[in-house]
């Protein structure tokens, strides 16, 4: 029973083989092609947002996605993770904590009000104190593969912080490097124009020169 909990509480959604989410402390552009160079579909994705996988171009490194709001487009393949986010995985703990403890309450309610004589009544004691007992040991454990959750998370979210922060400066020196690329192609052709321009201009003052007689 302790392995069927933990499941349901750290891999809840292990069924839906074909669904992953954006990775922790995170906003992904979705785009309208396999690169960062097709247009922007959508703003950022923001952590734990699950999509659908409609394919993958492994060579480029992006993965076709459908949102949950019939949106199709293009995702980098590194900023997905084929389970939610610690943050959403640590609800559902805390969730069915809640309903442990309630039903660790209720057992015991039961147990006092269940405390009689008879035979029968005495096994069904033992019976409700074992479950007590089960469950109370299933809390202690999903207690604390919550708190390893949380450190875990927590100093995932500062590396992704990190790593965002290093993305978006190589954005920005990438773009001006294109700039200057540019600018460096621009200068290259006004400068081939105003050659072909002086040449033009001295054809036509050298034709325009009166030729002098060969017989003076």
């Amino acid at each position: 029973m302790r392995k069927t909990l933990l499941l349901i509480v750290l891999l809840p959604v292990l069924a839906q083989a074909e669904t992953v989410y954006i990775s922790d402390a995170l906003t992904v552009p979705l785009r309208r092609g396999p690169s960062t160079g097709h247009k922007i579909l959508h703003a950022g994705l923001p952590a734990g947002t699950p999509l659908e996988v409609l394919g993958e171009d492994r060579a480029a490194g992006f993965t076709q996605v459908r949102t949950q709001n019939g949106t199709e487009g293009w995702v980098p393949t590194q900023y997905l993770v084929d389970q939610p986010i610690a943050k959403d995985r640590l609800a559902v703990a805390t969730k069915r904590i809640q309903t442990l403890e309630a039903e660790v309450k209720s057992l015991r309610e039961n147990l006092k009000d269940a405390r009689g004589t008879s035979s029968e009544v005495e096994r069904n004691n033992a019976q409700l104190a074992k479950q007590a007992e089960q469950l109370q040991a299933e809390l202690a454990e999903i207690r604390r593969v919550s708190a390893t959750s949380i450190a875990h998370y927590e100093e995932n979210k500062q590396l992704k912080a990190q790593l965002q922060d290093l993305q978006t400066q190589n954005t920005q020196l990438t773009e001006q490097v294109r700039q200057l690329e540019r600018n460096v192609t621009l200068r290259w052709l006004l400068a081939g124009g105003g050659l072909v321009l002086l040449g033009l201009i001295l054809g036509a003052w050298i034709k325009s020169r009166p030729r002098r007689s060969t017989w003076a």
